[in-house]
């Protein structure tokens, strides 16, 4: 998530810069940067830059900034609203799709605040059929259909899921299994629903839930042992709420070719591994990775794990992990638009 914090006065300012601080050490966020002041300049150009805009400063100058710029809840970023003295965080905007919500819970933990959240599904403990999307890293092709699905949940009507039986979908019944929200589901089988999409249905309603595919870009000393590359992989999808089974591809930079331990890796999660060629890497353009000169004087390339992972996520793929490093291993994880 990229995050922009914008405040008016000098004390909600001094509270943005040590926000900042903050959740530049998570690996989720994959960058924050400060505004200060001149919103009528700075808003419209934060609200498509950015996937969350955490505002410090009073309700009604965020409202009438932002009230201009809304379009879809498919589209708009999350927007979080914050008073001068860090008492209470706000969820403003996209609380679901978005994930205002979910960054509300974490940003009033790190200031200390009290997180104020207001959508129906949340406050009745139920769980919104978008917000098993946002939670699974599914889209939704026709989201104009979300509120009959959520009004239906709150009424406690049984949702019917559909999959394809010669897919793993462990990942979507380990998370109903371990979700402590409200939500009656049936689970069927049908070989006609594509392998990368969940139906739900309900009356003559229809929702279409697809796969954004994933790709974990990995890179690593020579010689590192499969076991030491999978505790990285293993932490870096805990601190997403991922299940494994939901990863549907690794990648590297094809001097790893040859790494036994990334090998062994795909072989025993039963996830292909693509190695992508050094000319893509030194032809890749993106301002969210993290540049490593000596990666670049050894291979003449600025990093594997990040570039490898949008490369193969495809065009208008974005990271949703960051480059981290585990003894020796870094990981990041991209995912497709």
């Amino acid at each position: 998530m990229k995050i922009a914090i914008i405040s008016v006065s000098k004390k909600g300012y001094e509270l943005s810069l040590s926000l900042k601080e903050k959740l530049d050490l998570d690996s989720t966020v994959i960058k924050t940067d400060s505004y200060h002041k001149n919103v009528k300049k700075y808003f419209p150009i934060l609200f498509y830059e950015y996937d969350a805009i955490i505002a410090i400063m009073a309700s009604g100058i965020l409202i009438r900034s932002i009230a201009p710029l809304i379009e879809s809840k498919a589209t708009d970023p999350a927007v979080l609203n914050i008073d001068d003295n860090g008492n209470f965080v706000i969820s403003m905007l996209s609380g679901h799709l978005g994930g205002a919500n979910r960054l509300t819970q974490k940003v009033a933990g790190l200031i200390d605040a009290t997180p104020v959240i207001t959508t129906s599904t949340d406050v009745n403990k139920k769980l919104g059929i978008d917000v098993l999307a946002k939670d699974l890293f599914l889209s939704i092709e026709n989201t104009n259909e979300i509120l009959f699905f959520n009004k239906s949940i709150l009424d406690g009507k049984e949702i019917a899921l559909t999959v394809n039986p010669n897919k793993n979908f462990d990942y979507l019944f380990k998370y109903l299994s371990d979700n402590e929200l409200e939500i009656d589901i049936s689970v069927s089988y049908s070989s006609k629903v594509n392998t990368d999409e969940i139906i739900a249905r309900l009356e003559d309603h229809e929702l279409i839930l697809k796969e954004r595919k994933i790709v974990v870009g990995m890179g690593c000393k020579r010689g590192k042992e499969c076991i030491n590359i999978y505790n990285a992989l293993k932490s870096s999808i805990n601190e997403l709420n991922m299940d494994m089974s939901r990863i549907n591809q690794l990648a590297s930079a094809e001097i790893k070719k040859d790494e036994n331990g990334m090998l062994e890796l795909s072989d025993k999660l039963d996830i292909p591994i693509n190695f992508v060629e050094l000319e893509k890497l030194k032809l890749f353009e993106s301002n969210d990775i993290q540049k490593s000169e000596f990666v670049k004087s050894k291979f003449g390339i600025y990093g594997v794990c990040e570039p490898s992972a949008l490369i193969m996520a495809g065009f208008d793929s974005k990271l949703i992990y960051k480059k981290t490093s585990y003894n020796g291993v870094t990981i990041a994880v991209a995912i497709s638009k």
